[in-house]
């Protein structure tokens, strides 16, 4: 068993009140597909995969909530390639995220069981010290972090509430709070593509905007989000920068995983509409 530890790396779900099940940040219940169909998703290459538009695109499209794993074991390779992943993102995003692997503990609970989690023995902790900016970094940089998950082969579920909390709690820094988790392990289904909004429903203009601002809210309708809300707003703002780039917002919409689902919308913008074609409004960091 290894548990996220204070001497590591610096390192959805909101439950309805009704009887419905919860649902996590995202993630729709996969409990009722049988079959684990295989993907097709781009194997690590020489390019990394932030750099190559279709495999992003790719990646995207494919990763989709699962919340039932098998006894697979996660490969030697597979987590340190994941490490890697954490540690850029620590240091990039001023964060405390940290992989748990073999640890069944935090996972074993009613409130796991009612929310369809079977299986889960490992999943990322995202956490830092508090600030304005947590949450959408928390969302930015651990979607890195399962989005390469995706393409090592591995499949994934955001998760605001149906684990252990305390427990995971007691394995991070002093100071640091606790902002989701991810449940990662290879899982019995695939999952399954999750209901979009449009385009002009998360954005505008909606009218005579470049291809690159149409292709980054198509790519940001991939993220997931808390309940499925997509409740995001992209804004192609009108003005340049210094360098005569679109200036682009994206806006949180309600809710206690908002900006979270943001941060996650953020990259997938990035990844959709290409870096070098347009400028944000803020700064992430």
């Amino acid at each position: 068993m290894n548990m996220c530890g204070k001497g590591d790396a610096p390192v959805e779900e909101q439950e309805q009140a009704s009887q419905a099940k919860p649902q996590d940040q995202g993630e729709r219940d996969e409990s009722q597909e049988a079959a684990r169909p295989r993907h097709a998703v781009p194997k690590p290459g020489s390019v990394p995969w932030d750099e190559d538009p279709e495999t992003a695109m790719s990646l995207m499209l494919s990763r989709h909530a699962v919340r039932s794993f098998t006894d697979e074991p996660i490969d030697q390779q597979t987590r340190e390639a994941l490490q890697r992943e954490v540690r850029r993102g620590n240091e990039a995003g001023r964060l405390h995220m940290c992989l748990a692997w073999d640890e069944p503990e935090a996972f074993d609970s009613r409130l796991a069981h009612y929310g369809n989690f079977s299986g889960v023995h490992n999943y990322l902790v995202i956490a830092g010290p508090a600030d304005k900016g947590l949450e959408a970094r928390a969302g930015y940089f651990g979607e890195r972090v399962v989005l390469l998950a995706q393409q090592l082969g591995l499949n994934s579920c955001w998760v605001a509430m149906s684990y252990k909390r305390r427990l995971v709690r007691a394995s991070l820094p002093k100071g640091d709070r606790l902002v989701i988790v991810v449940a990662l392990g290879h899982g019995t289904t695939e999952g399954k593509m999750h209901p979009c909004k449009s385009v002009p429903q998360v954005s505008k203009p909606a009218i005579n905007v470049p291809a690159w601002f149409t292709r980054g809210v198509e790519a940001a309708l991939l993220a997931p989000t808390a309940m499925n809300q997509q409740g995001f707003w992209i804004t192609l703002t009108g003005r340049r920068d210094l360098q005569s780039r679109d200036i682009v917002q994206i806006q949180p919409g309600g809710g206690p995983c908002a900006k979270i689902d943001a941060g996650i919308a953020r990259l997938h913008f990035e990844l959709g509409a290409g870096e070098k074609n347009f400028a944000w409004q803020d700064n992430l960091l």
